[in-house]
């Protein structure tokens, strides 16, 4: 016990210590929500992957789909790092720095506001930001909970009380540097702890070959023999809604593209690739690897009062086997990934509702120093509702994590993916189409919460629901876009002149011929 405690101190200390640190920095609105748009790679790339992974990776989603797929669910590992990390550098990251620093556009509300000259679309798609980042915020507290029970026997209000204490101190002093340096030093952590605890649960199950062997031997009268360390696992169609949620998902939520924002040079898009994919390949790669052992541990995994696996329960059960010491450095570990996730969670919720939603609308006239008092005292609210929701959904048995998830980045991702991609990419983009392409998806996701049972079978997990919309975003907003009206040619043509100033670069970039 002592051991956890103070590890956990010294964590929190060193937390607190970053965001005082970094407050001196913050003198506009720009250093505290964008950090001045002068982030290094490194910091940069672990602030991707930090914000990307967190407790409803290790914890929920591991054991749910390590349970589901067996050796399968390491493809949603690989997805989230070549497709949700490479990819989203590659295709968004020149592009979203270069248009939104033209547009002078701070969030992704404003970027579609100045981008389809639409004040209404600006917003609307704020006041979508903070409603659907609540549940997603409810998740990373459950899934902290369970370990912090296992591990200190506590009960699970304070758990959040810490967890929101923490995440306001250095939020709120240094913004988007004490997140994106913090993001760093936590992203460390969770790749190292990922690392030794993979090596441990081998160890403990005799080794690679011993534990693959056991998994292919565990009966299951629903699928076939050895379907759990087959190449697609026993459901490929649902495997593959997970990959496109939580993979393609990343290109259209907010907090993670606001990391395109910072890019201070066209060096760091390269690396914050390269760096972003590695981390991927190792936390996600590493969470789900894990979570394929989870039916190793069924005899001891907890069940409802109908006899179904608490999913939520599996990875905390794998660890509690483990050394004292292993379990400390877990604890850690997962609190800083859900701790880095929700500063940026609460950082970009904050900052859209003031400069999206009471800028200029409910406040019409409001200073920088106003703009950065609101910022701070929303972070402080938005911590405050999300715990409260995050109690009564514990207290109401709504246990699963994945569920949560699902249902916010399906609604954000469906909403924004295919307006911002499209918005980078096509002139002809109308602003209808976007509008269009928000309804469905906020619509699809709400009534699924709601009249779940109404819906096809492939469409009664929020998982699936959220992927369906991301991919009906993609086909909606053209297909609208060629039976609408165009928007002004040379409005449209002064947002893409960005891309068309020349810059002189060295002959090792370009042969110049």
């Amino acid at each position: 016990m002592i051991l956890k405690v103070s590890l956990l101190l010294i964590f929190f200390t060193i937390t607190v210590f970053v965001g005082l640190y970094f407050r001196k920095r913050v003198s506009s609105v720009n250093d505290f929500v964008l950090g001045g748009r002068s982030v290094g790679p490194w910091i940069s790339a672990f602030s991707f992957g930090a914000t990307y992974f967190s407790a409803v990776v290790f914890v929920g989603y591991a054991g749910q789909f390590g349970w589901r797929f067996g050796t399968a669910a390491i493809w949603i590992g690989l997805g989230n790092a070549f497709i949700g990390s490479l990819m989203a550098w590659i295709v968004l990251g020149r592009r979203t720095r270069v248009m939104t620093n033209h547009l002078k556009s701070a969030t992704m509300p404003e970027f579609f506001g100045s981008r389809y000259f639409s004040p209404a679309l600006k917003i609307g798609s704020a006041l979508i930001v903070f409603v659907f980042l609540i549940p997603y915020t409810a998740s990373l507290y459950n899934g902290l909970s369970r370990l912090f029970a296992m591990a200190f026997n506590v009960p699970f209000e304070y758990c959040i009380i810490a967890m929101g204490i923490l995440t306001a101190v250095f939020v709120v002093a240094g913004g988007y540097f004490a997140t994106a340096v913090n993001d760093f030093i936590q992203g460390t952590i969770t790749a190292i702890g990922i690392t030794v605890v993979v090596i441990a649960i081998l160890k403990q199950n005799g080794g690679f070959s011993v534990a693959m062997d056991s998994l292919a031997r565990i009966p299951d009268d629903s699928v076939a023999p050895g379907a759990y360390t087959s190449f697609f696992g026993p459901d490929p169609i649902a495997l593959l809604g997970v990959i496109i949620l939580t993979s393609l998902g990343t290109w259209g939520l907010p907090q993670m593209v606001a990391r395109f924002y910072s890019i201070k040079s066209e060096k760091m898009i390269t690396k914050g690739a390269v760096v972003s994919t590695f981390f991927g390949l190792l936390v996600a790669g590493g969470c789900y690897f894990l979570g394929t052992f989870g039916r190793l541990y069924g005899d001891v995994v907890e069940a409802n009062e109908v006899g179904d696996v608490v999913f939520d329960s599996i990875i905390p059960i794998m660890v509690s086997s483990l050394p004292e010491v292993m379990i400390a450095l877990v604890l850690v570990m997962v609190f800083a990934a859900s701790i880095s996730t929700l500063s940026s969670l609460v950082l970009t919720s904050a900052s859209t509702l003031t400069l999206d939603f009471l800028k200029g609308h409910i406040i019409k006239k409001m200073s920088e120093k106003q703009q950065l008092a609101i910022i701070r005292a929303l972070i402080v609210v938005f911590i405050a509702i999300s715990s409260v929701i995050s109690i009564l959904q514990y207290k109401g048995g709504i246990s699963f994590i994945a569920q949560l998830m699902g249902v916010s980045w399906g609604a954000l991702a469906g909403s924004f993916l295919a307006p911002f991609l499209y918005g980078l990419y096509w002139k002809r983009t109308s602003t209808l189409s976007v509008w269009c392409c928000f309804i469905f998806s906020t619509g699809l996701m709400t009534l699924n919460i709601f009249l779940r049972g109404s819906f096809p079978a492939i469409l009664q997990s929020p998982i699936n629901a959220g992927a369906f919309a991301m991919l009906a975003g993609l086909a909606i907003v053209p297909l609208v876009s060629a039976f609408t009206k165009a928007p002004s040619r040379d409005s449209v043509d002064r947002c893409f002149s960005c891309y068309e100033h020349e810059v002189k670069v060295k002959v090792r970039d370009d042969l110049g011929y």
